[in-house]
């Protein structure tokens, strides 16, 4: 056992030789190491909120012909850190008639439901805080925390803009829950495991977005819109309700709120990474721990980038379109793909035992998904269609004439036949 090999392992035997060396005992040594294994990984996400906070500035700036912070230290590295600090300085505002505990609660609730996720999430073959055995469904729950937060923080604030940003999030965020938790049943159905480090360890042969590419997608679109990121921003619509369910937050309360999003954000390129592009797997992933953390690390962020992609490129829904999007397309398309998937993947069984009778009946599968969905979308398309050109002839129908007077001209008169014989009139 080196660094090399268990990284993880052999910090964790080096610092319980010593602290047995000093006489604590086993059981006081493990709970010390299972704390400080926490606390590290908590400390570790919110540092690196800091660094996202900046690159997503960047690249949001770049994406939009923009500089981006380039003041504060070299390329503006210092400028996250100068906005800590501006938040931990100011004064902490309770407005009048607010649910003082609630009030408060709601911040460190939302990046407590995020840094939750991030204890089951597996960095490399031996890299995992806690492998569980139904670990999507602690994810799917960790995640329902962060909605209960926004709900929290708008209806606690006594405030009618937080009030309307919490009914968005009602609205919003528990509707989007129906199909990525049917997408979510795809991978755990494809590794016979809710396990993370186990779905991991099953797309050695294949990722699960060549055998599944319809539920990766739904995945990705509702967890985007789960973290209340652009175009599904609707909870804090500065246009609108004036940032929603954060308007009376200030401080280092605000500061949770906005780390919260930020770290969600990377959350999501983070969970497809580990669903559906395999994870850590890679050339000498297992052999190479740290290797194969490097190979989770670009996959998350190739994740990552799509998102602030989709926040730079698409203008902001209407409500009316977001739940359309929810209930008469992505909930449909969730239900035939896990519906698609589950008879392919057992007839695949029946056929052989390798890859590629699977890999073809999966295919199938998600092609007549996909066939099925455009010609749904098209026929409701030409129905629409139809529908307004009808209601265009009905109303050009029973327009009601009406006759125009026509003026006559007046006579002309000598200045103005003197005027029209000059040049250049």
């Amino acid at each position: 056992m080196s660094v090399w090999t268990d990284p993880i392992e052999t910090w964790r035997a080096w610092l319980a030789a010593r602290l047995l060396g000093v006489g604590l005992p086993a059981a006081a040594v493990d709970a010390l190491l299972t704390a400080l294994g926490a606390a590290g990984i908590v400390t570790g996400c919110l540092l690196f909120t800091i660094v996202l906070i900046w690159a997503e500035r960047r690249l949001v700036a770049r994406m939009q012909d923009r500089v981006g912070p380039n003041r504060t230290g070299p390329q503006g590295l210092l400028q996250p850190v100068a906005d800590v600090l501006k938040l931990l300085t100011r004064e902490l505002v309770t407005p009048t008639g607010a649910d003082r505990w609630v009030y408060n609660l709601a911040p460190i609730l939302a990046v407590t439901s995020v840094l939750a996720m991030w204890a089951v999430i597996p960095f490399a073959v031996n890299i995992v805080g806690a492998d569980l055995n139904v670990g999507v469904i602690y994810v799917a729950g960790a995640g329902s925390l962060g909605t209960l937060a926004i709900m929290l923080a708008g209806w606690s604030s006594n405030n009618k803009y937080g009030l309307l940003g919490a009914f968005r999030a009602v609205a919003q965020l528990v509707s989007y829950e129906a199909p990525m938790l049917l997408s979510l049943a795809v991978p755990v159905l494809l590794a016979r495991s809710m396990s993370l480090p186990a779905i991991v360890a099953a797309q050695e042969a294949a990722w699960f977005i060549v055998l599944a590419p319809i539920p990766a997608l739904v995945f990705f679109i509702t967890s985007v819109a789960e973290a209340g990121r652009a175009p599904f921003d609707l909870l804090e619509a500065d246009s609108e309700i004036a940032t929603g369910y954060s308007v009376e937050y200030g401080g280092m309360r605000f500061g949770l709120l906005m780390a919260a999003e930020f770290l969600h954000g990377f959350t999501v390129g983070a969970l497809v990474a580990v669903l559906f592009l395999g994870g850590w797997q890679g050339p000498l992933a297992e052999r190479y721990p740290l290797l194969g953390s490097l190979y989770f690390a670009l996959k998350a962020f190739a994740g990552y980038f799509l998102v602030v992609l989709l926040r730079t490129a698409l203008p902001r829904w209407r409500i009316d379109q977001m739940l359309d999007l929810c209930w008469k397309f992505l909930t449909p398309l969730a239900l035939g793909a896990l519906t698609a998937t589950m008879i392919a993947d057992k007839l695949a069984e029946q056929i052989g035992s390798g890859l590629g009778p699977r890999l073809l009946a999966l295919w199938i599968a998600n092609g007549l998904v996909a066939w099925a969905a455009v010609w749904l979308l098209a026929r409701s398309a030409r129905r629409l269609r139809e529908a307004e050109e009808k209601a265009a002839r009905l109303r050009h129908r029973r327009a009601p004439s009406v006759p125009v007077a026509i003026t006559p001209a007046p006579p002309a008169t000598a200045a103005s036949k003197t005027a029209l014989e000059q040049p250049g009139t």
